[in-house]
C-alpha cells in the first residue's frame, strides 16, 4: 500500500502527471483508498454559480458560464449567498444559455466560493452524452436556444475522477478520458454545439487484471500504475480487520482519532503543491530519467515526460528544491512498469535490480562529491564497466520452439509451446445483434453509423434523432397551441437514434488435444493460430473461453472471461496426447454457452472448434460428436470449425462434415491467417 499512497499523493501535487491507474486483485481496498484522498484534499475556490469550477483568481476567459473578471482578494469573503455566474454567448455563433440565474455579483468582478474537492465518479455503463455533457434538447426546439449541458468531465473539473473496472469501459469512452486528462480541457462538438470547457482532473482508474487488461495504447496513457496484492502477513490481516470493525462500532470516534494526522497530510502536500514550481529539474537529472526510460525500450516520449513530472512532485513532497536520484528511482517505479511491455500478453511489471542497474549506468543528476573511492555510484567518470556476458540484451531462443520442427507424435502429457502469433482473419457471428459495443460483429450500439429512429422508453437517455424527433412533434402543434418561434416538444416526441456498430462477442475456443493431433510440429502450428486468434479476440476486446477434450473427457480449462492473458498461458500450458472424446468436448462447450448467456444474455457467442475431426474414445464415437453437433446448430450458436488434419497422406474429411452439421464456417488452419483464404479457395477449386 506505500506504493500506492504515494502514487496518489504524487497525482494530486501534480496532476500534470497523468492519473493513476490501480492494479489488483478483488478485496484489496483499490476503491477505499481512491476515496480516502479526496478527504486530505485541500479545499478549491470556484467561481459562484459556475458550472465548470473556474477559479475565481484566475478564471478561463473560454468559459461558457463566464465571462469572469478575477476576484477581488477580499470577494470570496464577501460572497452572497447562492451567486450564480451569468450566461454568455458560446462559441461558433451558437447562443449558449446557462441554466443558473444571473450573478449578482459586483461588475467585473468574479465571486469566489469554497468548497471541498469533489469525487466524480464515472460508472462503467455511461454514455458518450453522460461524460463530455448533450444539447437539452427541449429548450433547443421549443425555445430555439442551444443549450449545453455539462457532463462528468465538467463536474470533475480541478477534482478527482474516479473509473472503477476501468478495463470494462468501452474503447471510446476511455479514449475520451485520457484525451482530456492529457489536454486538461474537453471539445464537445455535436448537435450544434461548439464548446472547448477545462477539464483538468486527477483521473484514477481501478481494474482487476483477471477481467482483462487494458489495451497497451491506453495502458500508456495513464501516468502512473500501481499493483495492489492483499498481505500474506497474518498480523497485517489481524490489523485490517480490527481496524475495519472499530470503523463499523464508531464511525465518528474512528475519524476524529485520526483527524490530527489527516490535517497534517493534507497541510503537506499544500505545501508540496506550493514547492512545485519551485523545483529544479537540472539536465543531468533530464539525462538520467532520458537513459533510464532508453535502457527499458520503451516506445514514444510519454515515458520520459511523466517520469520526469512524477520525479519533480516526489522532490516537492520530499521538501527538495533540485531533483534528486531517489526521486528518479521512485517516478521510474510508478511511471515505467505499464510500459515496458513488448506485447499485449506481456505481464506489466518492473524488475528492481534492472531499474538499479539503469539508474547505476545512467548519469547522475548532481555531480558527486571529490571521493577517492569513487562513491556508492560506480565509476563516474564514464569508462568501461564490467558486464556479465550473459546480460548482453539479445532474445532468448526458446527450446521449446526449436522442437517444434521435430517429427514423431507427441507423447501423452506432452507440452508443446507456440511461435510467433501472426494477424488473424476475422470470424463474425454473420447476423445482425444487439449486444456490448466492441469490434467483431455487426450489431446494433450506442456508437456508429445512424441507420434509423426508434422510441424513447421511459426515462431512458441516449443520442436523440433531433429530424425524427421534428418530424414527431410536428402534426400536434396547431393542438398545443403553439404560438411563435420554436416547436412544442413534449418528452413522448422524442426519438433516439438506432445506430449499427459492432459488437464484442463470447468466443469460446474448444480445442482437441489429443494424440490424434499428429506430430509436435503440427500441435505447435494448432496453439499458434489459436494464440493469433486470441490476439484478435484481445484487440477487438471479447470475452474469451477455453475448453479441452483429451483422454476420457473434457475440461473447461478457462470460464469465460475478459483475461485473454489467462487464455495464453492456460493454452501454452495445455498438456496433449490421449484419445479423443469429441462428443463429449462439443457437449461440455455447449454447457459452457447456456451458464454464459444465463450471465451476460446481451453477448453473443461464436464457437471456434479446433479439430482434425477424428473421435476416437468408445464405440460410435463419430456419430456421437454428430449428434452433438447437429443439437448445437439447434441452438442458433455461430460456429466456426478449424480443421487440423494434415495435408500430406490421406485426408479424412471429418472436420467438413462436423462443420456441415454445424452449420459452421469450415475454414483449414492454414486459412486462420488473414490473406490467406482467397488463395485457399482458388487452390480447392483448382483441385
Amino acid at each position: 500500500m506505500p506504493d500506492l499512497q504515494l502514487a496518489l499523493i504524487l497525482a494530486a501535487i501534480s496532476p500534470a502527471i497523468g492519473g493513476v491507474l490501480i492494479r489488483g486483485e478483488k478485496g484489496t481496498a483499490k476503491s477505499t483508498a481512491v476515496r480516502a484522498l479526496t478527504e486530505i484534499l485541500p479545499p478549491v475556490e470556484v467561481v459562484a454559480g459556475c458550472r465548470f469550477s473556474c477559479d475565481p483568481a484566475a478564471p478561463d476567459p473560454r468559459c461558457t458560464d463566464g465571462p469572469h473578471e478575477p476576484a477581488h482578494p477580499y470577494a470570496a469573503a464577501q460572497a452572497p449567498a447562492g451567486a450564480s455566474a451569468p450566461a454568455d454567448a458560446g462559441p461558433a455563433g451558437a447562443s449558449v444559455a446557462a441554466d443558473t440565474p444571473a450573478a449578482a455579483a459586483a461588475p467585473g468582478a468574479a465571486i469566489g466560493v469554497a468548497r471541498p474537492a469533489r469525487l466524480v465518479e464515472l460508472p462503467v455503463g455511461a454514455t458518450e452524452d453522460r461524460v463530455l455533457g448533450s444539447l437539452h434538447l427541449e429548450r433547443a426546439l421549443s425555445e430555439g436556444v442551444t443549450v449545453y449541458e455539462p457532463g462528468l468531465l465538467a463536474t470533475a473539473h480541478r477534482g478527482l475522477l474516479y473509473v472503477d473496472e476501468v478495463n470494462l469501459l468501452h474503447d471510446h469512452l476511455v479514449d475520451v478520458l485520457l484525451d482530456a486528462a492529457a489536454m486538461g480541457q474537453a471539445t464537445v462538438e455535436r448537435d450544434g454545439v461548439s464548446i472547448t470547457h477545462p477539464a483538468r482532473f486527477v483521473l484514477v482508474g481501478t481494474m482487476n487484471p483477471e477481467e482483462g487488461e487494458l489495451r497497451p495504447q491506453l495502458l500508456d496513457r495513464f501516468g502512473l500504475t500501481v499493483d495492489v496484492v492483499a498481505s500474506r502477513d497474518p498480523a497485517v490481516r489481524v490489523e485490517v480487520m480490527r481496524a475495519r470493525l472499530t470503523y463499523e462500532a464508531d464511525p465518528a470516534g474512528f475519524v476524529a482519532k485520526y483527524a490530527a494526522a489527516q490535517a497534517e497530510l493534507s497541510e503537506r502536500i499544500v505545501k508540496a503543491q506550493s514547492r512545485l514550481a519551485d523545483v529544479i529539474l537540472t539536465d543531468a537529472a533530464l539525462r538520467q530519467i532520458a537513459e533510464i526510460c532508453a535502457s527499458f525500450d520503451v516506445d514514444g516520449m510519454r515515458a520520459d515526460l511523466v517520469t520526469a513530472r512524477t520525479a519533480v512532485a516526489h522532490a516537492a513532497w520530499s521538501g527538495r528544491t533540485v531533483v534528486e536520484v531517489e526521486d528518479v528511482r521512485a517516478a521510474a517505479k510508478l511511471a515505467l512498469p505499464h510500459r515496458k511491455r513488448r506485447n499485449p500478453f506481456d505481464a506489466p511489471g518492473l524488475d528492481d535490480e534492472q531499474l538499479e542497474q539503469a539508474i547505476n549506468n545512467s548519469t547522475p543528476p548532481e555531480e558527486p562529491d571529490d571521493d577517492p573511492d569513487g562513491g556508492p555510484g560506480g565509476t563516474p567518470d564514464g569508462g568501461p564497466s564490467d558486464q556479465d556476458p550473459n546480460d548482453s540484451g539479445s532474445e532468448d531462443v526458446s527450446p521449446q520452439n526449436s522442437d517444434t520442427s521435430s517429427p514423431g507424435p507427441a507423447p501423452s502429457g506432452q507440452v508443446v509451446g507456440s511461435s510467433e502469433p501472426f494477424k488473424a482473419r476475422l470470424l463474425s457471428v454473420q447476423s445482425t445483434g444487439a449486444g456490448v459495443a466492441g469490434r467483431r460483429s455487426r450489431a446494433l450500439t450506442d456508437v456508429g453509423r445512424v441507420v434509423g429512429d426508434r422510441a424513447r422508453a421511459g426515462r431512458e437517455s441516449g443520442r436523440p434523432h433531433l429530424l425524427a424527433t421534428i418530424r414527431t412533434a410536428a402534426p400536434h402543434q396547431h393542438a398545443r397551441g403553439r404560438s411563435g418561434p420554436g416547436l412544442a416538444v413534449r418528452l413522448s416526441d422524442v426519438r433516439l437514434a438506432v445506430r449499427e456498430g459492432r459488437e464484442g462477442n463470447l468466443v469460446l475456443f474448444c480445442v482437441d488435444a489429443s494424440g490424434s493431433m499428429g506430430t509436435k510440429k503440427r500441435m505447435g502450428e494448432v496453439k499458434t493460430a489459436i494464440v493469433s486468434l486470441l490476439l484478435d479476440a484481445y484487440q477487438r476486446r471479447d470475452t474469451v473461453g477455453l475448453v479441452t477434450f483429451a483422454g476420457a473427457e473434457a475440461t473447461v480449462a478457462l470460464p469465460p472471461t475478459g483475461s485473454v492473458e489467462t487464455a495464453v498461458r492456460r493454452l501454452e500450458s495445455l498438456p496433449t496426447g490421449g484419445r479423443t472424446p469429441l462428443a463429449e468436448g462439443l457437449l461440455q462447450a455447449s454447457d459452457v454457452l447456456r451458464i454464459a448467456a444465463i450471465r451476460d444474455p446481451r453477448r453473443r457467442p461464436l464457437l471456434v472448434l479446433v479439430t482434425d475431426g477424428r473421435a476416437t474414445a468408445g464405440d460410435k464415437a463419430f456419430a456421437k460428436a454428430k449428434q452433438a453437433a447437429g443439437w448445437i446448430a439447434q441452438q442458433g450458436i455461430a460456429s466456426v470449425v478449424v480443421d487440423c488434419e494434415p495435408k500430406r497422406g490421406v485426408r479424412l474429411g471429418l472436420a467438413a462434415e462436423l462443420a456441415a452439421d454445424l452449420g459452421a464456417e469450415y475454414l483449414d488452419l492454414g486459412e486462420v491467417a488473414a490473406g490467406n483464404l482467397v488463395r485457399a479457395v482458388t487452390d480447392r477449386r483448382a483441385a
